[in-house]
């Protein structure tokens, strides 16, 4: 089993887009039994409430369902549990950096790394802005998920051999 960790800061935007279009390429693959995937943020604000409603009505309409997500906090232990922990932006990472202060477990990086069509590195935060900003977002983590199930599958075959 794989697991994949999404972190923003709310865990109203961004993460939960990110599980949910990466967890819909993943049962597309066939690969559900095979690849956990959750998501979290960096604070606690919104902690238990559902994503943005403007996330949740732009995914929708490429066939995403955020709807039943809740927002939680990213605790220690999920750099134990998750074998990627997948930052939106630098802040995020630096924050998920200091939540993992003993550099044991898995070393979070940038979800955008694995983007192969945008050259950007940080998934904008879209909250204060318009409908356009969730719409660049859902642009560079369907790009970004692609890479990353692509290298899951190819580490899975690695092991295989």
């Amino acid at each position: 089993m794989t697991r994949v960790l999404f972190v923003c800061l709310g865990n109203i935007c961004r993460s939960p887009t990110a599980e949910a279009v990466f967890r819909k390429q993943v049962e597309d693959a066939g690969l559900s039994d095979f690849i956990q995937v959750d998501s979290a943020g960096t604070g606690d604000w919104h902690v238990g409430s559902g994503p943005d409603r403007r996330a949740i009505q732009k995914a929708a309409l490429r066939g995403y369902d955020l709807a039943s997500l809740r927002a939680r906090q990213v605790d220690a232990r999920d750099f134990q549990r998750f074998d990627y922990v997948l930052a939106m932006d630098r802040s995020n990472l630096s924050n998920l950096k200091s939540f993992r202060a003993d550099e044991r477990g898995t070393e979070p990086r940038l979800f955008l790394e694995f983007a192969s069509a945008f050259d950007a590195l940080e998934v904008p935060d879209p909250y204060y802005g318009g409908d356009e900003g969730f719409e660049e977002v859902l642009d560079l983590i369907e790009d970004a998920s692609r890479g990353l199930l692509h290298d899951i599958q190819k580490r899975s075959r690695a092991r295989s051999e």
